[in-house]
């Protein structure tokens, strides 16, 4: 057998490694970017406080003031965030999450604050959601049974909505799992003539373990689970099944949350859809690599990136992240 010119036994005929030999290389071949736009920044913000509060789980996050919330936003313009979600968290609760729906309660004059302070540079998101207003802490009213009640909820929900709407926001965000939930909220809007307010559905919310920190983020009042309506952790399928049902009734987005334990249903969910997809990494997910990066266990700002990117890589459009100011200059420093 003739040997060719210049081989040699065994060599290599094909050497991926030529493309990761210099940053400059690896950045012109990279496969999968993180932009500032693609992010969004989750914010709390409480009745009553005149500055910001820290929340021991989540460091470096905190329950903003309406003050520091308007300059919070105003930073994230600055950065060239995508857009923000907000929660609010009241002073008083009751059995029907009545705060909610009052044009003065704190997340309603939150959103008008933002939306104030930015205008049309930045898109404001809000958490259509009764937990933080009840005080049992569930997502919708409960039955005499104790159970949560869908369809009374749903009604609560449309309510929601139009006091959102109201306050003007750009997207409301149904968190609940109520079956129905986009379809109801779509009907409300679009009969008060608020066809232009979006939905961001969470389509595929899952009751998971990585959601300890947001209970103290939130001042939630949670006794038990969520688990007779948010998704078992054992379904994929299932999440894509509820992500198709919520843009046949309206869904302008659809979101899985959370995202690093469920990047296969991200990806499988960017598949059978058409629609923007988003994904929420999770407070949970924020306090282990913060945790972790304090006691020096793992290099902070690359886990950060690497994760960030991995829910990219699996298809998500849209990124929710406590980490998103910080990924800004990551990015830029890259």
């Amino acid at each position: 057998m003739t040997q060719q010119p210049g081989s040699a036994p065994g060599f290599p005929t094909v050497r991926p490694r030529r493309l990761r030999r210099t940053p400059a290389l690896r950045r012109l071949v990279a496969e999968t970017a993180v932009q500032p736009s693609q992010l969004v920044l989750p914010m709390f913000v409480a009745e009553g406080l005149t500055e910001p509060r820290a929340i021991s789980s989540m460091p470096g996050v905190v329950q903003h003031s309406r003050d520091s919330l308007r300059r919070a936003a105003a930073e994230a313009v600055e950065a060239g965030l995508g857009g923000v979600m907000l929660f609010g968290l009241p002073a008083t609760k009751d059995a029907v999450g009545s705060g909610a729906l009052d044009p003065q309660g704190i997340l309603n004059v939150a959103i008008t604050d933002v939306v104030a302070e930015v205008g049309d540079q930045l898109t404001v998101m809000s958490d259509l959601c009764l937990d933080e207003f009840t005080d049992h802490g569930h997502c919708g009213v409960l039955d005499p049974d104790g159970w949560v009640d869908n369809d009374r909820t749903l009604e609560i929900y449309g309510q929601m909505a139009l006091a959102q709407a109201a306050a003007g926001v750009d997207l409301v965000a149904p968190s609940g799992m109520m079956d129905g939930q986009v379809g109801a909220i779509r009907r409300a809007l679009d009969a008060e003539e608020h066809a232009g307010v979006g939905i961001l559905a969470y389509s595929a919310k899952y009751a998971s373990a990585f959601f300890g920190p947001f209970r103290e983020a939130v001042n939630s009042s949670l006794e038990g689970d969520r688990r007779t309506y948010q998704q078992d952790f054992s379904n994929g399928r299932e999440g894509v099944r509820e992500a198709l049902l919520d843009i046949e009734e309206g869904a302008d987005l659809v979101m899985v949350k959370p995202a690093l334990s469920y990047l296969d249903v991200v990806s499988a969910v960017r598949a059978a859809v058409t629609v923007p997809v988003a994904a929420y990494n999770v407070s949970g997910e924020y306090a282990m690599v913060e945790a972790a990066a304090a006691n020096g266990w793992i290099d902070r700002e690359p886990a950060i990136l690497e994760i960030l990117t991995s829910i990219r890589r699996a298809g998500a459009d849209v990124i929710l992240t406590y980490w998103a100011m910080d990924a800004v200059d990551l990015l830029r420093s890259a």
